[in-house]
């Protein structure tokens, strides 16, 4: 397929990489243009926009920070959504609340087009492999004509429920492991008395009842990040964690709900921002805490 990418951080990057891995012909656009040029490299074409993008392709996907670029993107005078988008294939794998999925389904069938949302678990490896965990919100026959492109991208794609369950869900599976970063940091307060070696210490604990998947994939970056190490290329990093607990919080807000340990954490995470650990990957958060309690 002629397959277009907007979008190009680590994530979009990532996956425009894994298109033109196993054959499709890929065309990227990125607001820094910059940022296409080592896809270019690596035989993608540039488009000038999005709508040229959306124009020379039959499938578009979108990576996009925030719901403000996902309207920017798509509904701009440029936009993916300005030229005759009739019978193309929209996937967007941005992280933005559900009711936003849910309005631009609505603008994207307007036109004539598909959508599927696919919000996804994994980090720029994952993405990479096309081994991500995606969850998705559309119609069946929307679905079933993306499902064949989510397949080669993810180790395992489901169909949640119309635009906006799979966001709903996106939301939902991350957050456990946003909090569990900090309760991790809590939980290293009472072991540190103990000077164990912290790649054995996650690898124990990844065997645990209370030790998450994230244990056994990060834990060794975890380790590193304890002993003030180099965890190599950034995949998630903090800022982002920021936005996404932000989200889940605007999210709750909406559905009437409260949410204490995430607000809770989100300030612990806004002081590490403050501290200067922005651009730091997510496998140091658990190192933070730690630090802010120095050993007596």
């Amino acid at each position: 397929m002629r397959v277009g990418v907007a979008g190009l951080g680590r994530m979009g990057a990532a996956i425009a990489e894994r298109l033109i891995e196993v054959g499709h012909e890929v065309h990227v656009w990125n607001r820094t243009a910059a940022k296409a040029a080592p896809l270019v490299k690596a035989g993608a074409k540039q488009a000038a926009s999005p709508a040229d993008l959306a124009t020379k392709c039959e499938a578009v996907v979108t990576m996009l920070t925030n719901a403000k670029s996902l309207t920017d993107v798509y509904e701009s005078a440029n936009g993916l959504l300005s030229v005759d988008a009739k019978g193309k294939l929209f996937i967007d794998m941005s992280t933005v609340q559900p009711h936003d999925e849910e309005a631009l389904a609505v603008k994207v069938k307007a036109k004539g087009a598909k959508f599927v949302e696919c919000p996804v678990g994994g980090t720029v490896g994952p993405a990479r492999a096309g081994q991500l965990l995606g969850v998705a919100g559309a119609d069946k026959a929307d679905y079933a004509a993306a499902e064949p492109l989510l397949k080669q991208m993810c180790r395992r794609v489901d169909l949640i429920g119309p635009p906006g369950a799979g966001m709903s869900l996106k939301l939902a599976l991350n957050l456990p492991l946003l909090v569990y970063y900090q309760a991790l940091g809590e939980a290293l307060l009472l072991t540190r008395h103990l000077g164990l070696d912290n790649k054995w210490l996650m690898e124990f604990l990844s065997e645990t009842s209370g030790g998450p998947n994230v244990l056994k994939g990060r834990g060794p970056a975890i380790a590193t990040a304890l002993n003030g190490g180099d965890t190599g290329a950034v995949t998630f990093d903090i800022e982002l964690v920021i936005k996404d607990l932000t989200t889940i919080l605007d999210e709750a807000k909406a559905r009437g709900v409260t949410m204490p340990l995430v607000q809770k954490t989100l300030e612990i995470y806004q002081g590490a921002i403050k501290d200067g650990w922005a651009p730091r990957d997510a496998s140091w958060l658990p190192a933070y805490w730690p630090s802010k309690n120095p050993e007596k």
